[in-house]
């Protein structure tokens, strides 16, 4: 019997040192914005600022699973968490990790809650492009899919991350409402006010602030925010 060969898997773009393979959710544009470390580019330029070798890292929403893989790929945390809703993206992102030959990147297809009352399971709206799909349907088509929950407090407390990266398309001002972010030193957080307004996006920033957190102004846009949590200089 012949020895089989396994046949490597073809990247269509890189960014950073992280090959991404081929996918339905690429096209032009976006390989072209991938290979200039363009696509989700504010977030990984602070997600790389705030993270240090040996952290564990949290992200929520992690859409083609680039940013997350960027990470543990260039600052070499002990391990990376992430959580992404939509299921049509879930191999895609098992491929990005296993053909970068990130050991310790696991993602699940759960969305993370910190509400008092938690339901086993949500809505979550898929629209055409992925980009959008979230918890709040829209005017524009989409495909409703049940996803399980899982309880933000209660994870955290397990996995006791140090960075947390969030882009939850909209779901964010309820998440910060509730969650206790008490042992978090970095957060990296995409802001989406056409959900809940600017109004909203103020309250979600202020929610951040309170909690203890420093915005980095060198790595911030009005709707991303790289905050590190500052040692007291009095201690």
């Amino acid at each position: 019997m012949p020895e089989q060969t396994e046949f490597p898997h073809i990247a269509a773009a890189q960014c950073l040192g992280v090959k991404v393979p081929e996918s339905p959710f690429l096209n032009e544009r976006r390989i072209e914005r991938i290979n200039a470390a363009r696509y989700e580019g504010q977030e990984i330029s602070g997600a790389l600022a705030v993270t240090r070798p040996g952290d564990r890292v949290l992200e929520m929403g992690a859409g083609l699973g680039i940013v997350g893989a960027v990470v543990a790929k260039n600052r070499a945390p002990v391990t990376l968490r992430a959580f992404e809703a939509n299921p049509n993206l879930l191999p895609h992102i098992e491929e990005l990790y296993a053909v970068n030959a990130l050991p310790d990147a696991a993602i699940t297809q759960k969305v993370l809650l910190s509400a008092p009352q938690i339901p086993n399971s949500v809505t979550f709206y898929l629209r055409n492009s992925f980009l959008g799909s979230s918890l709040h349907d829209s005017a524009l088509p989409t495909e409703p899919v049940q996803v399980r929950t899982c309880d933000f407090n209660l994870y955290c407390a397990g996995f006791q991350p140090d960075v947390l990266l969030i882009d939850i398309e909209g779901g964010e001002m309820e998440l910060l409402n509730d969650a206790d972010l008490s042992d978090i030193r970095a957060i990296v957080i995409e802001f989406h006010p056409d959900h809940y307004g600017i109004d909203g996006m103020r309250h979600c920033k202020r929610l951040l602030q309170m909690a203890g957190f420093t915005k980095l102004p060198e790595h911030c846009t009005r709707t991303v925010w790289t905050m590190e949590r500052l040692p007291d200089p009095a201690e």
